[in-house]
Order: structure tokens, then C-alpha cells, then sequence
């Protein structure tokens, strides 16, 4: 397949193209800083776009079956956080003039404000509130997407991220806002980027998440 990756020289999007290649996929990394990204590759090209701009990204969205992001923005105490957002209607709409109608994408567990009710007491309590106005902007893009009729697009929500590679364990999957176990709690807290990448992949070849949010973790 032909991808269009952003969020390429991210943790995550570097073992996104890097896994992407290995599959045999042609990958084109669109980023904002070309030096970032450490892989080559002759099926790998890298070029410069403003994320925000459909115009930018139309020309590099051409010929191309589908996106997939994993941009990421940071938390902010004093302002609302809206890159997720604009990054997404900026998207969709290069989308639909370059006639892709494929899109992956990745937020977290926990968008939903009520859907941390059963995590452990630090994740609840500290981590959720410090981050919220990172959540609360990747529930507006969900949102935003659950209204675009159009196109077919995943979400793919993993817990918290370690910077580990991908291994082979199991995926454990629901579509909610966490992976729940048999008494409604998280089963794990956390998972590698490298597998958030592989699961990501793995879409690729499957319906089974078109137009729905899932929640994602491997089994320990």
C-alpha cells in the first residue's frame, strides 16, 4: 500500500514507518523538521507540509490508499489544546480533494471525561486532570470524525506509551474509552509504541474498526 504518515519522526511514528517498510508498504513521512526523522529507506520519502494546511497536504496525499497519524501535542495549563482538531479538518479536507478516503489515527484511553471512573488512584486522581485539555481536544477530533460520513477512519486509542519496540504478545481490544478486564477495571496501564505502531499496521488489512474508536492494549 501507498501511506502518508504523520507525526512521522514522533516515538510512535518512527516505528510506524520504520515497521511500514519492513511490510513491504511505500511510505511517504510528512513532517515539519526532515532532520528528525533517523530512518532511509528507498521506499521511504520525506517531505516538508504545514499540518494545518489543506492545501499543504493535498499534493502529498495524492495517489495515496491511506493516512495514518500519530501526531501528537502537548498539554497546556493556560489555553485550550486545538492541534488535534485543526490538524484533522485540515486533513479531511486534503483528503477528500486527493480522493483518499482512509484514515488511522491514534488518541489515548480515557477521552471520554466519566470513562477514568475505575483507574488506579494516581491515574485518576493526578495524571487524567494534568492531561485533560490534551483529552479533552482528542474527544473533539473523535467527535469530529464520528460526523464525517465520508470517509473511513479508525481511531485507535492505546493506554499510556512506553518507548519499547514491538513485540509478539496478543492484542486485547474493546471499543470504549479503555480496555476493560472481567470487573470493569484497566487491565494494564501502559503499552509499547512499538506495538500502538504494529496494531496500527494491522489495520491495514481488516474492517473490523472502520469508522469506530477502539481501545487497545497487549496482554502481559
Amino acid at each position: 500500500m501507498k501511506i502518508a504518515v504523520l507525526g512521522a519522526t514522533g516515538q510512535t511514528g518512527q516505528y510506524l514507518v520504520s515497521q511500514a517498510l519492513q511490510q513491504g508498504h511505500t511510505v511517504t513521512a510528512i513532517v515539519r523538521n526532515p532532520g528528525k526523522l533517523t530512518v532511509q529507506h528507498e521506499n521511504l520519502k520525506v517531505v516538508e507540509a504545514d499540518i494545518f494546511s489543506a492545501d499543504s497536504l493535498k499534493t502529498h496525499y495524492n495517489g495515496h490508499d491511506v493516512i495514518m497519524s500519530c501526531l501528537g501535542f502537548p498539554t497546556s495549563f493556560f489555553s485550550p489544546v486545538t492541534g488535534y482538531t485543526l490538524s484533522m479538518k485540515a486533513t479531511i479536507s486534503a483528503m477528500r480533494e486527493a480522493r483518499v478516503n482512509r484514515i488511522i489515527t491514534m488518541t489515548a484511553w480515557y477521552t471520554e471525561p466519566n470513562s477514568g471512573q475505575q483507574s488506579p488512584f494516581l491515574i485518576r486522581w493526578l495524571l487524567l486532570p494534568m492531561i485533560r485539555s490534551v483529552l479533552n481536544n482528542m474527544l473533539e477530533m473523535e467527535q469530529f470524525l464520528q460526523e464525517t460520513e465520508d470517509i473511513n477512519w479508525t481511531v485507535v486509542r492505546p493506554p499510556g506509551l512506553r518507548n519499547q519496540p514491538a513485540s509478539a504478545q496478543e492484542f486485547l481490544t474493546h471499543e470504549g474509552y479503555y480496555v476493560p478486564n472481567s470487573s470493569d477495571h484497566p487491565v494494564n496501564t501502559a503499552v509499547g509504541r512499538g506495538d500502538v505502531a504494529r496494531f496500527m499496521i494491522s489495520l491495514l488489512s481488516s474492517n473490523a474498526w472502520v469508522k469506530k474508536g477502539v481501545s487497545m492494549t497487549t496482554k502481559e
